[in-house]
């Protein structure tokens, strides 16, 4: 058997967008990235997550505002993930993305949890936070696609029980 590539993670990711002022507006202002880069030729906007070591996270290229279809019917992104460190960061996206008008929906996907909201492209972006292993049992090897969940009361569970615990 060969040697495997040793891929340490995804690094970056690039989407196109109408418009590059809208769409960076959208990550800095509602999901907390930082714009440190000057943008190349003006059509391109490079993004850093808040606790990321990365040069950027997220690259966003302007194709205009005639671009093509964004339906959920074609070919391209399903949905992208940004992982946060606890569920309180997890509440924190969820009212921001809903006071945005872009929440799609709560999720319990076993290992994880997460909420879906959309930017001003339409991609979908899952803010997903994942239960530490120890706590995965059958979720090891099996997930739930979407079941519905509120997040908020998730929370707050997890953290009665982390009082109850002490």
């Amino acid at each position: 058997m060969e040697e495997s590539i040793k891929i340490r993670g995804v690094n970056h990711l690039a989407l196109r967008v109408r418009d590059i002022d809208t769409s960076a507006g959208f990550y800095r202002d509602i999901l907390g990235f930082t714009e440190d880069v000057e943008r190349p030729m003006g059509i391109m906007a490079l993004l850093r997550a808040p606790l990321s070591t990365n040069h950027h996270d997220l690259a966003l290229l302007q194709i205009g505002p005639a671009a093509a279809d964004d339906s959920p019917q074609s070919v391209g992104l399903f949905h992208f993930a940004l992982e946060v460190e606890t569920m309180d960061d997890l509440v924190t996206a969820r009212d921001r993305l809903a006071s945005a008008g872009c929440l799609d929906s709560e999720s319990d996907h076993g290992a994880s949890k997460a909420v879906y909201g959309h930017d001003p492209d339409n991609h979908t972006v899952e803010l997903i936070w994942v239960l530490p292993r120890a706590e995965w049992g059958d979720w090891e090897s099996a997930a739930p696609v979407k079941t519905p969940v509120d997040i908020r009361q998730e929370a707050n569970l997890r953290r009665e029980a982390a009082v109850a615990g002490a």
